[in-house]
This record gives structure tokens, sequence and C-alpha cells, in this order.
């Protein structure tokens, strides 16, 4: 099991109240599910409405999961495995002028 660098941004950043954190893990879905049972109400943010309780959660279409600068969805998804050291970043979608 890995021990990773979560960041949070944004609204999810506030809603939990830290901009970072230490879990530990063996592929992402394992990082989110902890950090969703931590912190509850990011459930409704990460995830597809009632994803989070099917057996195979969805995440949500405008959330981004960056490993070490490489979003998921490029690689293995939610079932990309972990290493130590892993720096994962979540961003909610951001827009500005």
């Amino acid at each position: 099991m890995a021990e990773v660098k979560v960041k949070l941004f944004a609204n999810l950043r506030e809603a939990a109240g830290t901009p970072e954190l230490l879990l530990s893990g063996e592929k992402i879905i394992d990082i989110l599910l902890s950090l969703t049972d931590k912190y509850p109400v990011l459930k409704e943010l990460i995830f597809e409405k009632g994803g989070e309780k099917c057996k195979d959660p969805v995440l949500c279409g405008s959330i981004n999961i960056l490993i070490n600068g490489n979003n998921v969805r490029h690689l293995e998804g939610l079932e990309t495995f972990l290493t130590d050291s892993d720096e994962i970043g979540i961003l909610p979608p951001v827009s500005g002028g």
C-alpha cells in the first residue's frame, strides 16, 4: 500500500478545510474512497450522484485527478496503481477571466 500526498484545490479544499493530506491506498479509487470517508461532503463533488454507493463508483466528468501531473483518464482511470511518494491533485472545474 502506497502513502501518497493528496492536494485539494478550489471548492474541494474549502469543503475539506485543508489544502493537502497524506492517505494510503493501492489504487486511485482507494484514495478517493478514503478521502470521501474522511470528508463526506466531498462525495457529491467527486463522484456522480449515487456513484459512491455503487460497486464501481463513477468519477464526476468535471473532476480531474492528476498523479504526478498526469491525468488518470489517460492512465488506468480509477484503477491506476500508486507508489510511495506519488502526488495526487484533485481539481474541480475552474473558470475565470
